[in-house]
């Protein structure tokens, strides 16, 4: 009985601790953008961690009010799976406008659309174009390219059916967040290279190097997708652990040395955030390369916190205010008469 009493008060004492020195992190981040989750260590770094995690229901949030939310298949051609894509639509534009393509986040191994329900259906109501989001196979049972692939599939049936969609093709951004925005990114550089057209990379603190696993090690806590949890992701799609070398095309959108060409992008991430140091340094490679990119760095901000609290705390209001204005830009206000 003493030595049970014992290894329970050890046990007690190690909880204590860990409790304490997760409050000594929590402390960097400001008041407003301090949420319960921050207290949970949360990391997937396993097959049992990855299986708990896929049963959890991520907030994804309502579907507006007005939005119609169809889900659809896309046929990928010959020796390829079909692709499932959610379409949001709102009200009906009066002349054609550009849609989004939507890729959800969850470290390559997580996720689905439902987790962008309220994200996909604002866009799709307040700036009234279409919102495609893609249903693409995760990782490690499917490990690159078929992510890639998938998303690749997506934009060229969303060009298919621009008419019957009534988009501009000319008009069509691709978008996503944390996993979502490094393969966004990595769909144009393919967009880039082998059509069709791309108008706007919509990079929401994308994950776009695989080698921040071998190199990064955090002076600021970080929260909600940890380096254990980056190490697995990059792994699982990868289908072996991250090095040095990897020259498989677009297999990470920070490894491709020429980024003239590519379309226009918006990168958004905060200084709490593991991939905050990849992402500005895509942002000055693409600025060096002549690719307008607009950079939004929110000190304070750690990974998804936006989605946790958007219009609850000004920051990430107005985080996610600045994501709408860039697709209204590119995506619904019509060009001018002699500019493309």
């Amino acid at each position: 009985m003493t030595t049970l009493r014992v290894l329970g008060a050890l046990a007690a004492a190690a909880v204590l601790a860990a409790v304490a020195v997760r409050r000594r992190a929590v402390a960097a981040v400001p008041p407003g953008l301090r949420h319960p989750v921050l207290y949970l260590p949360l990391s997937v770094t396993n097959a049992a961690t990855l299986a708990a995690g896929r049963r959890l229901r991520f907030p994804g949030g309502r579907v507006r009010p007005g939005v119609r939310v169809e889900r659809r298949t896309v046929p990928a051609g010959p020796g390829s799976p079909p692709v499932g894509v959610v379409v949001y639509r709102g009200a009906a534009a009066a002349r054609a406008t550009g849609a989004l393509l939507w890729i959800h986040g969850g470290g390559t191994v997580l996720g689905t659309p439902a987790i962008g329900h309220a994200w996909c259906s604002r866009v799709a109501a307040e700036l009234g174009v279409p919102v495609v989001s893609v249903d693409y196979r995760l990782a490690p049972e499917h490990p690159y390219p078929a992510a890639l692939d998938d998303c690749h599939h997506a934009l060229r049936w969303l060009h298919e059916q621009a008419a019957a969609l009534g988009v501009d093709p000319a008009r069509i951004a691709v978008g996503g967040d944390s996993a979502g925005g490094g393969l966004a990114a990595a769909l144009a550089q393919r967009a880039r290279d082998t059509g069709p057209a791309v108008a706007l990379q919509l990079l929401v603190y994308p994950m776009l190097d695989d080698r921040t696993v071998l190199r990064e090690r955090p002076d600021r806590p970080v929260f909600t997708w940890t380096p254990a949890s980056n190490r697995y992701g990059w792994t699982a799609y990868l289908g072996h652990p991250p090095r040095e070398d990897d020259d498989r095309p677009y297999v990470a959108a920070a490894r491709r040395a020429d980024l003239t060409g590519l379309a226009p992008a918006w990168i958004g991430v905060g200084d709490l955030d593991l991939f905050h140091r990849e992402d500005v340094d895509y942002a000055h490679r693409l600025r060096a390369a002549g690719v307008p990119c607009e950079l939004v760095v929110v000190p304070g901000m750690y990974h998804g916190a936006d989605a946790l609290l958007d219009r609850r705390e000004p920051t990430m209001t107005a985080f996610r205010t600045a994501m709408l204005k860039t697709l209204r830009s590119a995506l619904v206000n019509p060009p001018r008469p002699g500019v493309p």
